[in-house]
């Protein structure tokens, strides 16, 4: 696993020329959107007289082909080194640049062992959601189909928290991907593959949030923004340990057929998927067994502010309300369609078992009508 360096604070990200020289980087590529044309990072980077490739030729769902054209633009430019700025996808297809740099491109990348290599990777976030900038996991799309990429090479050796770039975000994208972070520090705390690492960082992560949620939407000051950033980097570094569960599993679908933002989609399920665990924990996952389970339920609970995992759902339902997070009205053949396309990997790491008959039922309760 990659040692991280994390730089955090105001104007931190005028570390990166430092680590550029460090590593002696002759060239290097940016990786991001092009908001980020309008972010101070973009004009402190052009002054470093360092020279560099910006790679931008990518959308919010990456697609294969989008690597492909990264890839081979870093080798025409023999670019040494890695910066992605941006939310997820930028950092996602950085990473898979990164991953595939050096493999021969006259076989799919997809299918190929990896061989991990020296270009190093620095990631900034503009976003609190995700916490990829801390993960070994990438998604991106193949033929329509979702591809899940993870190696230990991928983790950024680089990371710069700098709040500042929160400010301008839009209300909803803000909410989504603070519910992100705090579906990712939940569902890692109650993981079959939870330790005692991820705990301390989960049960982090969810303290900062429930503390500073309201400040960081309705205020947005600084010390609530770099607060919001940490929780999501700390969530991040949680679900790097444990992986997500169910409410990630059941969530894409909500999103491809509903358009709702991925946190979102993700937060909708988590309540159901919680309460229905709560009313079947007989049907235990996890080796440590039930009662070690509801003692985590407990204590995701509390950490809500509720006094229990009961009450830990309404808290959680709570915030979504206080969110203004629409809920989907699903109908007969969109039931099948969301039952039929959840990853069922994903739900090895679930605490209680679900089969089709309990996600359906989940859906179910998701719906914001009974279905028609």
């Amino acid at each position: 696993m990659v040692e991280q360096e994390i730089f955090q604070g105001k104007e931190c990200y005028k570390n990166i020329g430092k680590i550029l020289l460090s590593n002696n980087v002759k060239r290097y590529m940016l990786v991001c959107g092009h908001s980020a044309d309008r972010l101070p990072v973009k004009k402190y980077l052009e002054n470093l007289n360092i020279p560099f490739t910006q790679f931008s030729s990518f959308t919010p769902n990456p697609l294969y082909e989008s690597i492909v054209s990264g890839v081979e633009l870093l080798k025409r430019d023999a670019c040494d080194f890695i910066i992605a700025i941006g939310g997820g996808s930028a950092i996602d297809v950085a990473k898979c640049i990164k991953l595939y740099a050096t493999l021969p491109n006259n076989v799919l990348f997809l299918n190929q062992a990896v061989m991990p290599n020296t270009i190093k990777l620095l990631a900034m976030p503009t976003t609190a959601g995700t916490g990829s900038e801390s993960t070994k996991f990438a998604v991106i799309y193949y033929n329509g189909e979702k591809q899940s990429v993870h190696d230990d090479s991928i983790v950024p050796k680089y990371v710069i928290l700098d709040s500042s770039v929160l400010k301008t975000l839009p209300l909803y994208q803000k909410k989504a991907t603070l519910l992100d972070a705090l579906c990712q520090a939940i569902e890692s705390m109650w993981s079959v593959n939870s330790n005692d690492e991820s705990d301390v960082l989960a049960s982090a992560a969810i303290k900062l949030i429930v503390h500073y949620r309201k400040q960081y939407l309705n205020d947005a000051t600084q010390v609530a923004n770099e607060k919001i950033m940490l929780a999501a980097n700390l969530a991040g570094r949680a679900i790097n340990i444990t992986q997500t569960t169910s409410a990630h599993a059941m969530s894409y679908k909500l999103t491809s057929i509903y358009g709702f933002a991925h946190g979102h989609a993700v937060a909708l399920c988590l309540p159901r998927i919680w309460n229905y665990m709560l009313l079947n924990s007989d049907n235990c996952n996890d080796e440590r067994g039930k009662e070690y389970i509801k003692s985590i339920f407990d204590r995701i609970g509390k950490l809500l502010g509720g006094k229990n995992a009961a009450e830990g759902i309404a808290e959680f339902d709570k915030i979504l309300k206080e969110f203004g997070m629409d809920k989907p009205i699903i109908v007969e053949k969109e039931l099948d369609m969301l039952v039929n396309a959840v990853n069922t990997t994903r739900l090895r790491n679930n605490p209680i078992a679900l089969d089709e008959k309990a996600i359906r039922e989940i859906y179910c309760n998701i719906s914001s009508k009974a279905l028609i």
